[in-house]
């Protein structure tokens, strides 16, 4: 008798199970987002992530080589001229070096003045010997030994001057390392970044540059297009650009050039549906000051218009 209300709890407890589940497993509706994404105003469209950058792309200035950092001429915003002064580096021991060269020069002078005046006393003693030879006083074998000498004065000479002329490249080698330890600027344009401070130790192949400097009075987009989109994309398309997360004041885009090479995405917007595993194609667009403002390394959503 107790048999039948145990299998009939089963049976319940069952269905209240599998109902339970399936009501777990309903989805709800699609949460509505904090800010519409932006639309494309073509009819048909390539979208892209672009990035913000100086005209002529930006420029990562870092030493020539890894040190101390002795000074830190400019800030962030300063607008600098080709061959400005950006940073030092420790030059202690390149003006060692220096100094030490320079002192090098000065021997090497001292000993070419000696060998010249060697040579002058062999050739003399030479002469002296021919002179006596003529007359009969003098051996051919005296003759002979005072013309080998001469010989090796002159070669002493040689030797002399070709030293003094590897002492002078030595030295101006050590100028140019010198002064290679000043970091000037190779253009016009205006500190983005500073991330050196005096004393820190700076490499060479640091992951961030050490003077980040770009042309900002006219800037330009790097749009990366998906691999598997890059056959759409064509040279002179029409294109325009949101800030991320907006889709009001569109900024329209004027083609610049596509760079014909395919490279890994580095760029990354942070979204959790991202790409990261993908290969993208470069392209350039130019556009003038939409009135509000933007900076260099700004992300903006992409529509490019597909012919």
């Amino acid at each position: 008798m107790l048999k039948r209300p145990t299998v009939f709890l089963a049976l319940l407890g069952i269905i209240a199970v599998v109902l339970l589940v399936l009501r777990l497993r309903q989805s709800g509706p699609a949460p509505e987002p904090l800010v519409p994404p932006p639309q494309s105003p073509y009819a048909q469209s390539i979208g892209a992530r672009g990035i913000v950058e100086s005209t002529n792309e930006n420029v990562r200035i870092a030493p020539s080589a890894s040190g101390l950092v002795g000074k830190v001429a400019v800030r962030v915003g300063d607008h600098v001229k080709s061959g400005d002064l950006l940073f030092t580096m420790d030059d202690r021991d390149a003006a060692a070096t220096v100094k030490t060269s320079e002192a090098q020069v000065e021997v090497q002078k001292a000993r070419l003045a000696e060998t010249a005046t060697l040579v002058a006393d062999r050739k003399d003693t030479l002469d002296r010997t021919t002179q006596l030879r003529a007359k009969n006083v003098a051996s051919f074998d005296q003759a002979q030994r005072d013309e080998f000498a001469l010989q090796s004065a002159q070669r002493q000479y040689e030797r002399a001057a070709a030293d003094l002329d590897l002492a002078r490249a030595q030295l101006n080698d050590a100028k140019v390392r010198l002064d290679l330890l000043s970091v000037r600027s190779p253009r016009d344009g205006t500190v983005l970044q500073v991330n050196i401070r005096a004393g820190e130790y700076a490499a060479v192949n640091s992951a961030e540059p050490a003077i980040l400097l770009g042309d900002v009075s006219t800037l330009q987009l790097r749009a990366d297009v998906d691999e598997s989109d890059a056959p759409r994309v064509r040279p002179g398309c029409k294109a325009v650009a949101y800030l991320k997360g907006s889709r009001e004041k569109a900024i329209p885009l004027e083609f610049v050039r596509i760079e014909p090479y395919i490279l890994p995405k580095k760029s990354l917007s942070g979204e959790s549906t991202e790409r990261v595993d993908t290969r993208v194609l470069q392209v350039i667009f130019r556009f003038q000051s939409p009135g509000f403002p933007i900076y260099v390394g700004q992300q903006m959503d992409v529509f490019i218009e597909e012919n």
